[in-house]
């Protein structure tokens, strides 16, 4: 009997060559996007089943080692049939003990013909495979629910000290009779001091649903911080611009400032210009794992917008005994 070849490299989009971390990766990147749970693309399902078959191809060694015996030149929808002598004598009925994969999806329909032709399955065809003559009957397997990705924002400070948030989220299902449903979750969260922007938090047991009695997926929150007033965060460092008056720029001056951490007294040294940085030592991004990042103070020298008399007459005054001429040495 002919069956339809299927490519299982080109199904997964990995080279013949691909290592077993390619393939899983691979796996995880389509299934991830073809779920049906979240998927709502035409034919996700089939598509999502498609990806399994290929995975329970391509993850097992021995299955895969038989696989490439029929060579590089098959291409996908080609007719097909086992060569002379094919024989797999790993068989897929009750209690046969084959390996589970991660995130394999049941389903509610079968491998395909190819695969069931070489591999066996459901059934047998006549003369290939084992059982042949015989029905075998492949039992619902107890698969783990898949991994799910949400995003949670959250204030500059509560990255700093560690909070607990409680948020909800949009969560899809599907029903017994296969309809995906959206319904709101709330979650107790309890986010970690000195965590990062994109970094995740990971709420166990809290993703897709598990089938034929397999434990749910884990929820994957990724981080990001919402814009702050006053700083900015690079990496673990943090940046903030502090204005200062011109004389506090010509003759230095010590000035409380605000941090994360609570106030300090900042040294401004003489001379000071715009656009100077002033680095306070651990006093950016605390990290639970090494040592804190640093605050870059940013000076800004700022002038009043209107000036008073004396004011005037000071300025002026300084004008005419100053020396000092900041466009020296330019043409």
């Amino acid at each position: 009997m002919a069956v339809k070849f299927r490519d299982y490299y080109e199904i997964l989009g990995v080279p013949r060559t691909a290592t077993q971390d390619d393939i899983q990766r691979g796996y995880r990147k389509l299934a991830r996007k073809y779920h049906p749970d979240v998927s709502k693309e035409s034919g996700a399902e089939d598509k999502f089943k498609e990806i399994g078959e290929a995975y329970e191809v391509l993850r097992d060694p021995d299955k895969r080692q038989k696989y490439d015996q029929l060579g590089a030149n098959w291409k996908a929808g080609q007719e097909f049939r086992p060569p002379p002598g094919w024989e797999f004598h790993r068989e897929y009925g009750p209690g046969q003990g084959a390996q589970q994969s991660e995130f394999f999806w049941g389903g509610s329909g079968d491998f395909s013909d190819f695969f069931e032709t070489l591999f066996g399955g459901r059934r047998s065809h006549e003369g290939f495979g084992p059982g042949a003559g015989g029905a075998q009957q492949r039992t619902p397997r107890r698969q783990r629910g898949m991994d799910q990705e949400a995003t949670i924002r959250i204030s500059l400070e509560d990255a700093y000290r560690g909070a607990t948030k409680s948020i909800a989220l949009q969560m899809q299902t599907v029903t017994p009779d296969g309809q995906v449903s959206t319904r709101d979750k709330t979650y107790e969260v309890r986010i970690p001091a000195g965590i990062l922007p994109g970094q995740k938090i990971r709420l166990a047991g809290q993703g897709g649903q598990g089938m034929g009695g397999g434990p749910g997926g884990d929820l994957y929150l990724r981080v990001e911080l919402e814009p702050h007033p006053h700083y900015r965060l690079q990496a673990t460092d943090l940046y903030t611009e502090l204005s200062i008056t011109p004389w506090e720029a010509a003759l230095g001056a010590d000035i409380e400032i605000p941090t994360l951490a609570g106030p300090v007294s900042l040294k401004v040294p003489s001379g000071a210009h715009s656009g100077q940085k002033l680095r306070l030592r651990g006093k950016g991004m605390v990290n639970p794992r090494a040592t804190a990042g640093d605050l870059y103070v940013v000076i800004a020298i700022a002038l009043p917008k209107k000036l008073s008399q004396q004011e005037r007459e000071l300025f002026e005054e300084l004008q005419r005994v100053s020396t000092f001429e900041p466009r020296q040495g330019r043409s």
